[in-house]
């Protein structure tokens, strides 16, 4: 979700009471208008604030003019998401390490961006009242292509590093401020994902799914355990 969803349509009615004036401007009369009292009854209304974060990417603004007669939510922010910036990654491409049969995943919108995560956190305490937040999911997936073997697949060092880089720069906005109380690996064992079914495995624990739905832990298990 990027920062114009977030924060522009959820984030700022329920610190502020109303949208901000960049999304009043763009989106027009297509947003709801508050009463002065719904305005009140926002304000300030969030207990915490759950995230859930993944990855980054850079933004630029549209160059060319927007066509209104395509105009939707996933619009409305006129930007251009990008990955690259200079000819750069934003971060390790999670996608070249968990291709499937056919050699194709359905990871390519994953990239490794832990420094990402801080600027978020950061972002939040400057503009919006510092609420207490919760990282509600934060993980890394491998393709289950069932090619590979189930001691392979434990060996998830890669998932170690994604771990252990997110929480070294929440650490980071902790120490700057930043009100983090909590943090979710995603996912406690590997899941039946909305999108995606049972073709990504971003569990700390391994699911065989070929063989009674037998559990074994990952390194990434282990890891946890000593760092908690």
């Amino acid at each position: 979700m990027n920062f114009f969803i977030l924060f522009f349509r959820f984030l700022h009615p329920i610190t502020y009471g109303e949208y901000p004036m960049t999304m009043q401007s763009l989106v027009g009369h297509r947003l709801p208008k508050f009463s002065p009292a719904e305005s009140e009854m926002l304000k300030g209304s969030l207990d915490f604030l759950g995230i859930n974060y993944y990855t980054s990417n850079y933004a630029t603004t549209y160059a060319s003019a927007v066509n209104t007669l395509e105009l939707s939510w996933a619009l409305d922010g006129r930007l251009n998401l990008t990955t690259e910036k200079d000819g750069v990654n934003i971060g390790q491409p999670a996608m070249s390490l968990s291709l499937d049969i056919q050699g194709y995943t359905p990871l390519n919108w994953l990239y490794i961006c832990p420094w990402g995560i801080k600027k978020h956190m950061l972002y939040i305490k400057e503009h919006y009242n510092n609420p207490t937040i919760y990282i509600t999911e934060n993980g890394l997936a491998t393709a289950n292509n069932g090619s590979v073997p189930v001691k392979e697949d434990l060996n998830d060092t890669l998932r170690i590093t994604y771990h252990r880089g997110h929480l070294y720069y929440l650490s980071k906005a902790i120490k700057e401020g930043v009100n983090v109380k909590g943090y979710f690996a995603w996912s406690f064992l590997d899941d039946f994902e909305w999108d995606a079914g049972f073709t990504f495995r971003f569990g700390l624990g391994y699911v065989d799914y070929k063989n009674g739905l037998k559990r074994y832990p990952k390194h990434s298990t282990y890891w946890f355990k000593k760092f908690l």
